[in-house]
C-alpha cells in the first residue's frame, strides 16, 4: 500500500506543513490562537493539541504500545511555544519512524483498539496514511478559522511542498 519513499516523504511533508501552521499561528495576535469559536476543539490552540493528541496515539499503536488516552479532545500544552516544541519532537520522531521502515514493515498488520475500546486491525503504512492525512484535515480548520480574525491563511497543500522541496524526490 505504501511504499518507504513515501512515507519518507510524507513524514517530511508533515514536519513543514505544522511548522508552516505553527509560525503563522503564531504570528497572530495571541488572544485569537485561545479565542472561543464555533469548533469541535473550541480554540486553534485545542485544534492543533487534538492533532498533538492523535499523533501520539498512533505512534503508540505503531510502537505496539499502550497509549493511555481516553479521549482525543485534550489540552496537553496550553500554549503555543510549548506545543511548537513537542509537536517538532514528535514529527521528528515520525521522520526517523519513516526513515527506518522498509516495505514489509510498513506491510505488516497490527492489531489495536481505538479510543472507544473497539479493536481493529491496520498496516503500519496505512495508521501512518491516516495519521497524516487526520493532520491535513485539522490544519484545515485552524486555517478556516483565520478567516475569523481576519487573517490569510496559511498555504500547507502538499504540492506546495514538494515544488519548494524538489529533494524530496518527487516532482509537483
Amino acid at each position: 500500500m505504501l511504499n518507504t519513499q513515501t512515507a519518507r516523504i510524507l513524514s517530511r511533508y508533515k514536519t513543514w506543513a505544522d511548522t508552516v501552521l505553527f509560525d503563522a499561528t503564531a504570528a497572530l495576535p495571541p488572544d485569537e490562537v485561545v479565542k472561543i469559536r464555533q469548533t469541535l476543539f473550541k480554540t486553534m490552540i485545542g485544534t492543533l493539541n487534538h492533532n498533538y493528541v492523535v499523533d501520539l496515539i498512533w505512534k503508540a499503536h505503531l510502537e505496539r504500545k499502550e497509549h493511555g488516552f481516553t479521549s482525543r479532545n485534550v489540552i496537553l500544552h496550553a500554549d503555543l511555544e510549548s506545543l511548537r516544541v513537542a509537536q517538532q519532537q514528535l514529527n521528528a520522531w515520525f521522520e526517523s519512524w519513516a526513515d527506518a521502515q522498509t516495505d514489509a514493515t510498513l506491510d505488516e498488520e497490527l492489531s489495536f483498539a481505538f479510543i472507544s475500546g473497539e479493536r481493529s486491525v491496520m498496516s503500519r503504512g496505512a495508521m501512518f496514511m491516516h495519521l497524516v492525512n487526520h493532520a491535513s484535515y485539522h490544519r484545515g480548520w485552524v486555517c478556516e478559522m483565520f478567516f475569523d480574525v481576519p487573517a490569510k491563511p496559511p498555504t500547507t497543500d502538499l504540492p506546495v511542498f514538494l515544488a519548494r522541496h524538489p529533494e524530496s524526490g518527487f516532482k509537483a
